[in-house]
């Protein structure tokens, strides 16, 4: 009977050994082995480790560098790259219309990855809702958008482009000429922002500086990314919450506490001057937007509606210092356009072919937001460039190593606004401009695309009137970024002395 005891214990022992070490350890290397050799991913080209697991991948991104590993990854690769089991990136221009474009009738959508597009306590917003809340919350925001609503906002962006361009004198009188302006474009997209988006501004530009929940924002933004291996792997939840400072996931929660309270005090004021609350509460039946939707939605319009023009506004004066021939082109040109300030408007400066073409070139030199917007493939599998790909695959077009394949513009990594005229010179005729999709393609792409054209022409504009610049040599490397889904931009120091006309 001992005997007997003794082998069910050692039977008992065994059998947990296994169910605790082996079958783990042998359901990994299945993985693993799976991965490699029999998925039908396989046959796509990348590093084996990512082939294997999401955690370079996760690495790359929360390092801030992963739009430069993907750029690298393509060069060595090809126009479609593994950079995890189920994750393929591509740079592509057809792939970008098979995965963004509009689908044929009857076809499932791509939709967002639910493990990239992390939701806030207020749930989906446009960004990363389903396609029947997608449709209606843009049918309600679309009217934000329109040529009508822009004609009508004008006068409140040029106030605040003219008091930028009145406190940037300021900073000239009083002998602070070398300021940062990636910061000064900062205050000035987040007034306009939020005098649109909540009938009144943040304050940064009357003040010189930023309001705290701009802060907040940057911030946000960065967290949503680096709490992105919860989604992938929950195991690791306590690890990153041991890692994540706990200032800075108390920085993002007052960052939405903030806009749900911006939401709720617009809605409890009445005004004549259409914001961008005007169109959405247009409508109380079915196609009203919830409040829980109007405050997920709030805090993304103050993101996407803000960081990214700064961004490009900030790359685009950092490109043109850089390269002086184009600069005086440009001064030139719109010195030469306007007989005085108060000439500059809308419908002028999108008229300046040299300005546009910069403006295109910095989109395409230095996309605001430079890594991947991916998707899901959708049930029953979807051809993308050419080749089937099953369903529930990840896949995305990269921003900056699209924009900068030397197959598909020529000298990809120079800044000439040129290649984007009529007239261009013979060597960027096999230019693929139609690669450059800064605002996205398809349904999903960027309602804001015409609002942020238009303050961007204006401020290069009335800033390149009123001002002599030089780049300062504390910014030589200023283009070597870090990103978070957006760029985390480091001070963009400009010696600045008011220009003789």
């Amino acid at each position: 009977m001992a005997l007997l005891n003794s082998s069910s214990e050692t039977f008992g022992v065994t059998s947990l050994f296994y169910l605790g070490v082996i079958a783990p350890a042998a359901y990994l290397l299945w993985t693993v082995v799976y991965n490699l050799y029999f998925s039908p991913l396989s046959k796509y080209p990348g590093p084996r480790l990512a082939a294997c697991a999401n955690l370079q991948n996760l690495y790359w991104t929360s390092t801030g560098q992963y739009h430069y590993k993907i750029k690298e990854l393509h060069d060595k690769y090809g126009d479609v790259v593994r950079t995890g089991p189920q994750v393929l990136v591509y740079r592509s221009p057809q792939a970008w219309k098979d995965i963004y474009g509009h689908r044929k009738s009857g076809a499932g959508s791509f939709l967002k990855d639910p493990r990239f597009y992390l939701g806030g306590p207020s749930g989906p917003s446009i960004l990363n809702s389903n396609d029947a809340d997608h449709s209606r919350s843009r049918r309600l925001l679309s009217h934000a958008f329109s040529e009508k609503a822009l004609r009508d906002q004008e006068s409140l962006i040029q106030s605040y482009v003219d008091m930028l361009i009145e406190r940037l004198n300021g900073e000239v009188s009083a002998s602070r000429e070398t300021v940062d302006m990636s910061q000064w474009f900062n205050f000035t997209t987040f007034d306009i922002i939020g005098d649109l988006a909540f009938g009144e501004p943040f304050d940064c530009l009357r003040e010189s500086q930023y309001h705290p929940w701009v802060q907040m924002v940057f911030v946000s933004a960065k967290v949503m990314v680096l709490q992105r291996p919860l989604a992938v792997y929950p195991f690791l939840a306590p690890i990153v919450r041991r890692l994540l400072p706990k200032r800075l996931a108390k920085m993002r929660d007052e960052h939405f506490a903030l806009t749900n309270e911006k939401v709720h005090r617009r809605l409890e004021t009445k005004t004549d001057r259409p914001d961008f609350m005007t169109y959405i509460l247009r409508f109380s039946d079915d196609r009203a937007m919830s409040i829980r939707e109007m405050e997920a939605n709030a805090a993304l319009l103050i993101l996407a509606g803000s960081e990214t023009t700064a961004s490009l506004l900030s790359g685009f004066t950092f490109y043109t210092l850089m390269n002086p021939s184009v600069h005086k082109k440009l001064v030139d040109e719109i010195r030469g356009a306007f007989g005085t300030y108060d000439e500059i408007d809308f419908q002028r400066v999108s008229q300046l072919p040299y300005l546009n073409a910069a403006l295109e070139e910095s989109l395409r030199v230095y996309p605001p937001v430079p890594a991947v917007i991916p998707r899901i493939v959708p049930e029953g599998g979807a051809v993308i460039d050419g080749h089937f790909v099953p369903e529930g695959v990840s896949v995305s077009g990269a921003h900056y190593s699209t924009y900068h394949a030397e197959s598909l513009f020529a000298e990809a990594e120079s800044f000439i606004p040129e290649r984007w005229l009529d007239s261009r010179d013979k060597r960027f005729e096999s230019d693929c401009r139609t690669a450059l999709q800064a605002f996205s393609l398809g349904p999903r792409n960027c309602l804001g695309r015409n609002l942020a054209y238009a303050e961007m022409r204006l401020i290069a504009a009335k800033f390149l009137w009123s001002f002599d610049m030089t780049l300062d040599e504390s910014s030589a490397n200023w283009n070597i970024q870090r990103a978070y889904n957006i760029l985390e931009r480091k001070p963009l120091m400009v010696k600045l002395s008011q220009a003789q006309h």
